[in-house]
């Protein structure tokens, strides 16, 4: 006879447990997707804000920085413009987590037969895919700077949106569950939000800084998910050394200039930091 999904002790089975959480899980993820999908202005709001950027920080300093063997001030912000897209998008997805709490639909959601960590986790993916999906839309932009993309290229970008977004939010998904009312979670993340956009190297290079302002950028999660997003677009650039020395796109600590590998792990200690830290903010929350 075949295993029951009742054990004698009238517990489900351990496979039966497993199929809801991932149920549960993937309608959360879907729940996101269909609420990013109605909600068109916040597509285009999403975008307005770093177009804005790329015209002014892009255009407008391209001018006073210079160009240097061809490559000129547009195409080094450029990756930073996207990583600038996948960060805000990502970390205010925690916002309907205070939504749906002054609704009385959280408690709803923490009232149902299954664990916290499945919500979170739900939210966490369902915000991380409408950030990336935000970000990979800033790609028809390329061309307007001169940057060349390659089929590899938009599918090595795509997944390292993904690890960004996962791990802002995480971030944004655990500071919502202290957060009772939408103003004020607005008032933190901006806050949080733009330092750690402009100590990141996502605007400006992060080799000629002083000893202090250095540091606090090292401490900066985004520092390294942004260095490897600039490293893939900047190899399918062709730049000549000179240009590489000017932009430099790799972290360095301590004189060496870490592997794209390093970075990538870096940023995955970070995920895993947040992902715990925000179903531990949801087993909190009532």
């Amino acid at each position: 006879m075949s295993s029951l999904p009742i054990s004698a002790g009238g517990a489900r089975a351990p496979e039966t447990v497993l199929r809801d959480e991932l149920r549960t899980t993937a309608m959360v993820w879907l729940r996101e997707l269909i609420r990013f999908e109605r909600t068109r202005t916040r597509i285009l709001s999403g975008l307005i804000q770093p177009v804005l950027f790329l015209i002014v920080m892009g255009y407008g300093m391209a001018g006073l920085v210079g160009t240097t063997a061809g490559f000129d001030f547009k195409k080094f912000v450029f990756p930073g413009i996207l990583a600038m897209s996948v960060v805000t998008t990502a970390i205010f997805s925690g916002m309907s987590i205070v939504w749906d709490r002054e609704f009385g639909f959280l408690r709803e959601m923490l009232v149902a037969p299954t664990s916290r960590a499945s919500l979170a986790i739900g939210k966490t993916a369902g915000g991380a895919t409408v950030a990336a999906i935000q970000g990979t839309i800033m790609l028809v932009l390329a061309p307007l700077v001169g940057v060349h993309l390659t089929v590899i290229l938009v599918l090595e970008i795509i997944g390292l949106e993904l690890l960004m977004a996962i791990a802002l939010t995480a971030f944004g998904v655990f500071v919502a569950t202290h957060i009772e009312r939408m103003e004020g979670f607005q008032v933190v993340m901006q806050m949080l939000l733009f330092p750690m956009i402009f100590l990141s190297g996502a605007l400006f290079p992060l080799n000629q800084l002083p000893t202090w302002l250095s540091v606090i950028t090292h401490i900066n999660p985004l520092t390294y998910a942004v260095a490897p997003l600039r490293e893939v677009v900047f190899s399918a650039q062709h730049m000549p050394p000179a240009a590489l020395a000017r932009f430099p796109a790799s972290v360095k600590l301590f004189g060496y200039t870490l592997p794209i590998g390093v970075e990538l792990a870096v940023v995955a200690a970070f995920i895993l930091i947040f992902v715990a830290l925000a179903i531990h903010g949801f087993s909190r929350s009532e």
